[in-house]
């Protein structure tokens, strides 16, 4: 230990004595070692870290797979679910959630909330108890229970300012009343997504208006019982999708079941870009190691003279490498501190460029496990960049060393070898991320030349969600948004403003069957499939869609007028070719099964990715279909459509006080 120390003091006292190789290469470590620990600390919190739920290993979710669209990760209708969880023998429990968003009216200024609708069994399948209270039951799901809700921590502190009484008081959310029956521990998120949760209540069979077995909007997660596998598992649920196919062929033709970990389903799909990212930024460090190898080579021929002398007054060539290796490390060491300072500066860069929809964004962070990895990194760094030169120089030629002014041929051209094999090194390195670069750069590049058949500039979004309880018939949801629409046309700055449900790129779709009137039956299994949209007139101008041929929906088209239909260009070719799609009529099963005829073509649309094909889309008119949560979509004359917020807001506060706008972007 005594040794130890005297190597550690000497090799301050050389690093000390050299200020601008000390600078430079600690300058060069900390970014590479900075690098590392910021994307490590992604990499941790969407990778490593375990789920915060009870024996994860056991969760499953059960996704519903369709052989015709060769898709394996469709949602569940409440029918299919409810005969998952009745017919399986593998499962402990089981349940199903959909994410849902409700008013939260009586305290203060209205908000719009997300939560989640699930049902009784969700708490049990992911074991997490309330930290006051207790969870919703099967029991809660029954038509005549009362209406309850679970708060989420954040929410019970910043709304209700952490009332401990809360429990078995009323709130009223999307005007229901509803008695608060547990709060959950600080901390429990559920469903592992982006969004926050901020209540939970149960999903009512009886009430809700999705319980046709072809309606398919639920997740299904469930826990495994104590030795059974997931193969096992895989193979009930296979029989039981048979099962049902034969049952109910005009639905579930075709359709089978995929059963994936919670832990492959949330990090699957995100996994490969983490580690290449983290791969990348390893071949930062490893140019940064290579750099401060070639100066320590470079620092170690002026320093042959002290080597030599020491070497002749009996150092040994073990203790010789020790002192230079502790040297490097002492470097790398500063080097790691300086980057995790980096690190910690740069986290909230990182955070603005993470997609919003990384799963676990919010636990990312520098904890225990980073501050360990970047200890470990700067170690092995150390003996990384140190040890050739450390090798080379500990030995010296002592005649040519202890010369005045000797310099040994022969370690020349050993130290000039090791130098061209890390200069190699280097560009090797750098090659590769220069064309990995690249191929980032091209593909970021394609991407901006992909036409998303919308035009995104100048416009403002902001989602509007009306409450059942207030809004449960049809024709006051479309009264507001008339109204809505009215008073937002005159907001000072505004071109054009519209509604839409759901809103492009935004992940949400609403599929439905499609029948076009005069055609034969389709054979059993096949299926016309057309992407719905529902919309106000002028929604195709305010987002920039164009139109092809025909007409646009208009404000003639009322509730009374006959029933119209928008498509656009992928539908017309895919199920008219080689005809006139115009003055046709088709029969949509979101339409309420009413034959709406074909009055114009819109330009294609990418409605769930850049990289995704643009499928069959129909446009209804909002009308004539009602809906109760849309998208308000607002293009502003300035370039600065943030402008339009306050007058909007104002606009919908004017028809409803209590209806709040939300997720304005």
């Amino acid at each position: 230990m005594e040794t130890l120390l005297k190597d550690i003091r000497y090799g301050l006292r050389m690093i000390a004595k050299s200020p601008g190789f000390t600078v430079i290469a600690v300058l060069a470590l900390a970014l590479g070692i900075g690098a590392n620990s910021a994307i490590f600390s992604v990499v941790n919190a969407v990778l490593l870290q375990a789920l915060p739920y009870e024996r994860q290993e056991q969760l499953v979710y059960i996704w519903g797979t369709n052989v015709k669209r060769s898709t394996n990760r469709n949602a569940a209708s409440y029918p299919d679910f409810a005969d998952f969880r009745d017919q399986n023998h593998v499962f402990e429990h089981m349940a199903a959630y959909t994410q849902s968003v409700a008013i939260l009216t009586g305290i203060d200024a209205p908000e719009q909330l997300s939560g989640a609708s699930a049902s009784g069994d969700l708490f049990a399948v992911l074991g997490a108890r309330p930290a006051q209270g207790r969870a919703f039951t099967p029991a809660d799901e029954q038509p005549d229970s009362p209406r309850v809700a679970v708060l989420s921590y954040g929410l019970w502190q910043r709304r209700f300012a952490a009332d401990p009484k809360l429990i078995g008081q009323q709130i009223t959310l999307d005007g229901v009343s509803r008695t608060v029956i547990g709060i959950m521990p600080q901390g429990f998120a559920f469903p592992l997504e982006a969004q926050k949760t901020e209540y939970w209540i149960p999903i009512n069979p009886k009430t809700e208006t999705n319980m046709e077995r072809g309606a398919h909007y639920l997740s299904v997660i469930a826990r495994l019982k104590p030795g059974v596998d997931l193969q096992q598992a895989q193979a009930e649920m296979d029989t039981i999708a048979r099962r049902l196919e034969q049952q109910y062929p005009d639905r579930n033709a075709g359709r089978g079941v995929s059963l994936i970990s919670m832990y492959e389903n949330v990090v699957g799909n995100i996994r490969p870009v983490l580690l290449i990212l983290l791969g990348a930024v390893g071949f930062v460090l490893l140019i940064a190691c290579a750099n401060v190898a070639n100066l320590l080579l470079a620092r170690a021929a002026s320093r042959q003279r002290e080597i030599a002398i020491r070497t002749a007054l009996g150092a040994n060539r073990a203790r010789i490498i020790r002192q230079l290796l502790t040297e490097s490390i002492l470097l790398s060491l500063i080097g790691g501190f300086l980057g995790l300072l980096l690190a910690l500066w740069g986290m909230d860069l990182l955070m603005a460029v993470i997609p919003a929809d990384l799963p676990r964004v919010r636990e990312i962070g520098l904890d225990a496990r980073v501050l360990g990895f970047t200890m470990l990194v700067s170690l092995l760094t150390g003996v990384i960049f140190g040890l050739a030169p450390a090798l080379q120089a500990s030995k010296p030629d002592l005649n040519e060393s202890l010369k005045e002014g000797g310099r040994g041929t022969s370690e020349g051209i050993r130290r000039n070898r090791v130098r061209s094999l890390l200069v190699v090194s280097q560009v090797a390195l750098s090659l590769v991320l220069l064309v990995g670069a690249g191929l980032l750069i091209r593909s970021f590049k394609q991407l901006q030349d992909v036409n998303p058949g919308i035009d995104p500039r100048r416009v403002l979004t902001a989602v509007i969600a009306l409450p059942d309880a207030k809004y449960h018939e049809e024709a006051q949801m479309a009264a507001f948004f008339q109204q809505a629409l009215q008073r937002a046309a005159v907001v000072p700055g505004l071109e054009a403003v519209g509604v839409v449900s759901p809103l492009p790129l935004s992940g949400d779709m609403a599929q439905n069957l499609l029948t076009v009137e005069g055609r034969p039956p389709l054979n059993p299994g096949e299926r016309l499939i057309t992407n719905t949209r529902i919309i106000s007139p002028d929604y195709f101008r305010a987002i920039g869609i164009p139109l092809v041929r025909g007409r646009l929906i208009s404000e003639q088209d009322t509730k009374d007028a006959p029933r119209v239909v928008v498509i656009n260009e992928t539908l017309a070719r895919k199920y008219f070719p080689g005809e006139e799609p115009l003055g046709k009529r088709i029969e949509v099963t979101a339409a309420d099964n009413n034959m709406a005829e074909i009055v114009g073509i819109v330009g294609d649309v990418k409605h769930r990715s850049l990289d995704d094909e643009a499928g069959p889309e129909s446009y209804f008119s909002y009308q004539q279909i009602p809906a109760s949560y849309m998208t308000l979509v607002a293009r502003s004359r300035s370039e600065d459509p943030a402008s339009l917020a306050a007058g909007l807001r104002q606009a919908v506060e004017q028809v409803d006080k209590d209806q709040p706008l939300s997720d304005i972007r």
